[in-house]
C-alpha cells in the first residue's frame, strides 16, 4: 500500500471527512483491520484565508509549499490538496515537489466524463467559479462548464466562508443551493460540481435528481485508487 500524503486544515472540517472515506474505502475493499497508510499536514486556515482575501496568493504558495515538503519528508508518496481554491497554485507548489500531485479537477473530470455528461454547473468559493485555473481543466476535456450569476456567486461565497468552514449548516442556505441547483436545469445543465470541499457537508446526492459531483468525494476516492494500485 502506497502512503498518502493529505495538505489540509482548508477547512479541517472537509479535511476530517477526507480522512473518513479514505479509511472506510480502504477498510471495504481490503477487510480486516486495515487502514490507509497516510501523512497529513493541517495549516491553519486563518492565516491562509487573510492571505488570499488580500490577494497574496505568493505568501499562501510559500506556506503550502512548506507544509507540502513537510509532508513529502513523511515518506508520502503523492500529495492531495483537500480543498479546490488552493489549487490555484497547485502548479507552483508541484515544482518543489518530487512526489507528484493528484489534482483535484482532474479526477473530478474524468468522473464526470465516465457518466458521459458533457455540460456541468460548477459552484465554489468565488476564486474558484471566477477564475480559470480550475475549470479550464474541466474544459480542456471537452466539458461544458458554467458559473452562477454574480448575486448567486456572493450568496455561496458567503455560505461558504461564514458557515461551512465554520461548522454551521442550515436548512435556509442548503434550500439557496437546491433551488439554483434546479434552476440550472432550464439551461441544459446535466450535472453539478460541488467544487468547494465543505459543500458536501450541506448537500448530498439524495437531496436532488440532478447528478452532484462531490469534489471531496472524487478525490478521496481518487487516492486510494492510487494507493491500493
Amino acid at each position: 500500500m502506497k502512503t498518502i500524503g493529505l495538505l489540509g486544515g482548508m477547512s479541517w472540517e472537509s479535511t476530517s471527512v477526507y480522512y473518513n472515506i479514505i479509511n472506510t474505502i480502504v477498510k471495504q475493499r481490503l477487510g480486516g483491520f486495515h487502514s490507509a497508510k497516510c501523512v497529513l499536514y493541517s495549516v491553519d486556515f486563518h492565516e491562509l484565508e487573510e492571505n488570499f482575501s488580500k490577494g497574496d496568493w505568493d505568501k499562501n504558495t510559500q506556506i503550502l509549499t512548506e507544509a507540502a515538503l513537510n509532508v513529502q519528508k513523511g515518506s508520502a508518496d503523492f500529495l492531495l490538496i483537500c480543498t479546490n481554491t488552493m489549487h490555484k497554485i497547485a502548479d507552483k507548489i508541484q515544482e518543489k515537489l518530487t512526489i507528484p500531485i493528484i489534482h483535484i479537477a482532474d479526477v473530478t473530470a474524468d468522473n464526470i466524463l465516465s457518466k458521459n455528461i458533457k455540460k456541468v454547473a460548477l459552484l465554489g468559493t468565488k476564486y474558484t467559479m471566477e477564475q480559470d485555473f480550475y475549470s479550464k481543466i474541466i474544459e480542456n476535456k471537452g466539458i461544458e462548464v458554467v458559473t452562477p450569476a454574480l448575486k448567486e456567486r456572493d450568496f455561496i461565497n458567503h455560505i461558504i466562508f461564514k458557515e461551512l468552514c465554520l461548522g454551521i449548516i442550515t436548512e435556509t442556505s442548503k434550500k439557496l443551493f437546491l433551488d439554483l441547483i434546479n434552476k440550472f436545469r432550464s439551461d441544459g445543465v446535466q450535472g453539478v460540481i460541488l467544487g468547494c470541499t465543505e459543500i458536501g457537508l450541506l448537500i448530498k446526492q439524495a437531496d436532488t435528481t440532478m447528478p452532484l459531483f462531490d469534489t471531496t468525494i472524487i478525490h478521496a476516492e481518487a487516492a486510494v485508487d492510487l494507493a491500493l494500485s
